[in-house]
């Protein structure tokens, strides 16, 4: 197939701001997770796909059951299961997240937000 690129499940963004490692961010109409630190403007290869493990507060409503959406704020690049005002959706958790877990297991959606 004379048009085929790759798999897809990592892609090449420019980092719309400085990102680290297993970080989060959105470009345009994608989310996703940063293999390494980058600064604002360079290429970053970012994961659009997969499970991976997002900081989360502790506390009342915090509690997740498996397949819980989670959002990604944008403004401050937090992790929650409300949207809020600036969150989008990103995925959906694999696994129970009790209220003092420090993380949400989140499967990402790996498709236009």
């Amino acid at each position: 197939m004379k048009n085929y690129l790759h798999a897809g499940r990592t892609c090449t963004f420019i980092a719309p701001y400085a990102v680290a490692s297993g970080a989060g961010f959105v470009v345009g109409s994608l989310f996703a997770v940063a293999s390494v630190d980058t600064a604002q403007g360079a290429e970053v290869e970012g994961e659009v796909e997969g499970v991976y493990a997002f900081p989360k507060a502790t506390g009342a409503n915090t509690d997740a059951a498996p397949g819980t959406k989670i959002y990604f704020d944008t403004v401050t690049k937090t992790y929650s299961k409300t949207s809020g005002g600036n969150g989008v959706l990103i995925g959906a958790t694999t696994r129970a997240a009790s209220t003092t877990d420090t993380v949400y297991r989140v499967r990402l959606n790996g498709v236009t937000l």
